[in-house]
């Protein structure tokens, strides 16, 4: 009060008065540490500690300014270490309070209103009489201006929490505004304004702690406001807070990033999920130059360029080069250019100008840093001049950047030269450059050029020059030129050019040379044209048609022959050049349909067929009218053709009318076919393959399969048991690939066939007792093989005796003693037959038995049926045994299985496979360990 102050010690055991001190004018501000006070009265500050006795504080008191300063202090502040404070003149001293000496002394041209220091000391803020805020750093006298500053501030709270030491916020009546202090910025250090609150009635800011402003309220309470500019903390620091929309999330992104929370940061680009907010931190971090953090985040956004980039400046120590090159990274090009020249390697700021294609900026810094680069950087923005139209400036740096020792770049910088000289009027200059200069393409530019400014003589001679033979020619034809357009073709591609050299010789009478320029040309017609109208040469004519099959070059080809007469090759082209009526009528005048049915065929339509089929029907030629009928899709008329065809060329006709019906899938067709085929109609039943094939046709797989066992048994029954062998294996075959289930009776045959064929082959191995067994399987059924039952059983009887099977051998010599057999008995064999029946033998070697494949029961090896599981047994190919599950192969061919080991043995002596007759080899032969698909195809299947 006036010019008094009481001080107290808040313990605890309560309030305790310490002392009170009297001084020497009114107070207008005190300041307190935990151990000095400091108060401001006329325009001086007295700064003494609070405890000790009197004499004591005599000697710890202070009055500032000292000595003969006439300075007069408008705010002071007291820090734990220091004292600062202002003056009217401008001048804000720092005091050390521990020895009373004046650190620093920093004058500002305006006069001071207030200083507030942070708690460090380290940084002060301060408003001048003007009412703008500047930011001073003590140690080194460095001041910032601070941005957006209102002039109706009346003070600045600097953060107190630990972790945010570059936070301020300066307060009017009404609202707080957020700065952030970046002291290392590629910018160098800098205040940003992040943002304001509005303050509620009445309340003043007195502590700043993570966001969160105590206010005192006009009753003397205190109050927290939550900075609008820290509305990131409560979806960083608060699990259980209500979920940000993108836009929010977004937001508080761009405050904890001007404020420098890059873990809070962090979280939220998390939370947002997309590459963009990643990017933005990664840029933000560029600024701040933290290298290592803006990687991680760059590589989080897929910025897969931007990694390499800065993993490439990383180990960086130059302060200046960093930041240039991150300035550029940030699209900032001249404050990099700034920033390179004061760095060690300026050189970077001509790069990146060169990279960037800033050619005069560029040439301006290579005067001053590497002149020797001044001519390669003229080439290149010459290079840019002749693209945008500036030509009398590009051929100035074209000029400059001749080097005189650099050949290559001096041959681009004659070229620019020689192009620009040509397109300012310079021809001679420009085309006698171009012409010496050794590049074929620059002769190709200056061409173009002077062929766009119609200075087509010299264009022509340019195009020569560089061997653009086609150009050329095409220039010397804009000039009439035909001598020197007849010296180029030998090396003219372009069939354009020498198409206008066809017409100009045509039009002279050199019709060779014309014809040759036409092929040249390949305009096929004209080609044809002068061969048949002026060269009278039909043959190459002909060839040229059937190479390049020209519609109009047919017709050509076509009236030539008509006029010789020669109808066949006439109809031959009319139908080559599409003109099918007119063929047509032409042979049907001249008798010649067999022919132009025959040309037509590959490309005939439905009407044409029909034409042809309704002609034959009238000459009465069944066979031919039924084809065409078919041709054109009318089934019915083409089947009662070939009905009616004479027994000649019956074969052909009852295949024809199979095929007719299978492609029609008309029943009441197929039903007059099979009568045909069964006899009903004629009263001649024809062959049964014929119904064979028919059903086949017809994709009816079930009434094939019983045609083709009356087929067998038929050709069985005739004796031709390879043939019945053949067909039951090939239906077989095509039902296992339709998927149908074989008929037991179709299974059984072929077993029976397959057995009696395997009877050779082991005989003439001299395999007796498999020969044996397969012919007691055979003479087991012997009424299968009607036509040679004494020839078998006699068969079985020599070979059952030779393998010691005695039993076997005498049962069938008994069969063969029955009165129906005995005469038809070979008399060779008779007499031992006779023997053995009186004397009669039944001694016999057991059969090996062998597990079955699908439940392991011992049986004979010759055995088809288990009794263990009533399965009905694959059997071998080569022997005829039943199947081994652990000896299991397959013919590659047609996949019928047998016996590894035997197959092997077999294949030593034999090339083909017993059962489909196909070529085999032992190396084809796999062993197979797994056979479950065979024995079990159903579930296979599944």
């Amino acid at each position: 009060m006036n010019n008094r102050a009481w001080f107290y010690a808040l313990g605890d055991s309560g309030v305790e008065r310490l002392k009170d001190v009297e001084y020497l004018g009114t107070i207008a501000s005190m300041c307190l540490n935990s151990e000095y006070a400091a108060a401001l009265f006329e325009g001086k500050v007295q700064l003494h500690m609070m405890e000790g006795d009197d004499q004591q504080e005599q000697r710890q008191t202070r009055l500032f300014p000292d000595g003969d300063r006439k300075e007069h202090i408008v705010s002071h502040a007291l820090t734990n270490d220091f004292l600062f404070y202002g003056t009217d003149s401008g001048v804000i001293v720092c005091i050390l309070v521990e020895d009373w000496q004046m650190l620093n002394e920093f004058r500002h041209p305006v006069g001071i209103k207030k200083v507030f220091p942070d708690p460090n000391g380290t940084r002060l803020a301060f408003i001048d009489d003007k009412s703008d805020g500047f930011l001073l750093s003590p140690v080194n006298d460095s001041h910032v201006e601070i941005p957006s500053f209102s002039p109706t501030i009346t003070g600045v709270l600097w953060e107190t929490w630990p972790s945010d030491k570059g936070v301020f916020v300066s307060f009017d009546d009404d609202k707080v505004y957020t700065y952030a202090m970046h002291k290392n910025t590629i910018y160098g250090p800098r205040v940003v304004f992040v943002g304001s609150t509005k303050l509620p009635f009445s309340h003043k800011p007195l502590l700043l702690y993570n966001g969160e402003l105590t206010c005192q309220t006009q009753s003397g309470k205190t109050s927290s406001v939550a900075l609008s500019t820290h509305t990131f903390l409560t979806h960083t620091h608060s699990p259980g807070a209500r979920t940000h929309t993108p836009e929010e999330l977004s937001k508080q992104l761009t405050q904890a990033l001007m404020l420098k929370r890059f873990p809070e940061a962090w979280e939220l680009c998390k939370a947002l999920g997309g590459p963009a907010g990643w990017a933005e931190m990664g840029r933000s971090c560029l600024i701040h130059m933290e290298v290592d953090l803006a990687v991680r985040l760059f590589r989080m956004s897929g910025d897969v360029g931007m990694v390499m980039s800065l993993q490439g400046i990383k180990g960086i120590e130059d302060r200046s080069l960093l930041a240039g090159h991150l300035a550029m990274f940030l699209n900032d090009y001249n404050l990099a250019q700034d920033l390179y020249l004061e760095s060690s390697c300026p050189n970077a700021a001509l790069e990146m100008r060169r990279d960037l294609q800033h050619w005069d900026r560029a040439l301006m810094l290579a005067k001053r840093l590497a002149e020797d680069q001044i001519p390669f950087i003229s080439k290149e923005y010459a290079v840019q001049l002749e693209f945008i139209g500036d030509y009398v400036n590009a051929l100035s740096h074209y000029e400059k950047g001749m080097t005189h020792n650099n050949k290559e770049h001096d041959e681009a910088c004659q070229g620019g030269v020689a192009r620009m000289s040509i397109r300012m009027g310079d021809i001679r200059r420009g085309a006698a450059q171009a012409i010496a200069h050794p590049s074929r393409v620059l002769k190709k530019d200056c061409g173009v050029i002077l062929e766009n400014m119609k200075q087509f003589s010299e264009a022509a001679q340019l195009y020569e020059k560089g061997q653009y033979y086609d150009k050329a020619a095409s220039v010397y034809i804009r000039c009439k030129n035909w001598s020197k357009v007849g010296e180029l073709l030998p090396q003219v591609s372009s069939p354009k050019i020498h198409l206008q050299y066809a017409k100009a010789k045509e039009m002279d009478g050199k019709f060779k040379e014309a014809a040759q320029a036409y092929e040249s040309a390949r305009d096929w017609d004209n080609v044809i044209r002068v061969l048949l109208e002026h060269l009278n040469n039909p043959e190459d004519a002909v060839r040229i048609v059937r190479e390049t099959q020209s519609i109009d070059g047919a017709k050509m080809v076509a009236r030539f022959f008509l006029r010789l007469s020669d109808y066949g090759s006439a109809i031959q082209f009319l139908v080559l050049s599409h003109c099918n009526d007119e063929a047509f009528q032409l042979a049907q005048q001249h008798g010649q349909m067999d022919s132009y049915a025959d040309i037509i065929s590959s490309e005939a339509t439905q009407e044409d067929y029909q034409s042809i089929a309704l002609y034959f029907q009238g000459q009465n030629k069944h066979l031919q009218a039924g084809k065409f009928f078919h041709k054109s899709g009318q089934y019915s008329k083409a089947l009662k053709h070939f009905l009616k065809c004479p027994n000649t060329d019956d074969n052909l006709a009852i295949e024809m009318a199979i095929e007719t019906v299978g492609q029609a899938k008309d029943e009441s067709l197929t039903n007059q076919l099979i009568d045909y085929l069964m006899g009903e109609s004629d009263g001649m039943p024809k062959d049964a393959k014929y119904l064979f094939r028919l059903y086949m046709g017809l994709l009816q797989y079930r009434e094939a399969a019983c045609t083709a066992i009356i087929i067998a048994r038929e050709e069985q029954s005739a004796g031709n048991y390879r043939n019945a062998h053949d067909v039951l294996f090939s239906m077989y075959t095509e039902l296992q690939t339709q998927k149908i289930r074989i008929p037991a009776e179709m299974n059984t045959n072929l077993m029976i066939l397959h057995s009696y064929i395997l009877v050779k082959i082991h005989v003439k191995r001299g395999e007796h007792l498999k020969a044996a067994r397969m012919l007691i399987r055979v003479s087991n059924n012997i009424s299968k093989f009607p036509s040679h039952i004494v020839p078998i059983l006699t068969s079985a009887v020599i070979e059952c005796h030779r393998a010691g099977l005695r039993n076997s051998s005498f049962s069938f010599a008994a069969m063969l003693m029955r009165p129906e057999y005995r005469h038809n008995i070979d008399p060779k064999y008779r007499k031992k037959i006779e023997t053995m029946v009186r004397r009669p033998d039944t001694s016999e070697i057991e059969e090996e038995s062998t597990p079955c494949p699908y439940c392991g029961f011992m049986l004979p090896q010759c055995e088809l049926i288990c009794p263990g599981c009533k399965n009905n047994l694959p059997y071998c190919i080569a022997t005829g045994h039943h199947m081994l599950k652990e000896d299991w192969s397959v013919c590659p061919h047609c996949e019928f299985p047998a016996l590894y080991s035997q197959l092997i043995l077999l294949l030593e002596t034999e090339s083909v496979c017993p059962m489909c007759s196909e070529t085999l080899s032992v190396n084809q032969v796999e062993k197979m360990d797994d056979c479950s698909s065979f024995l079990h195809p159903d579930q296979s299947e599944h």
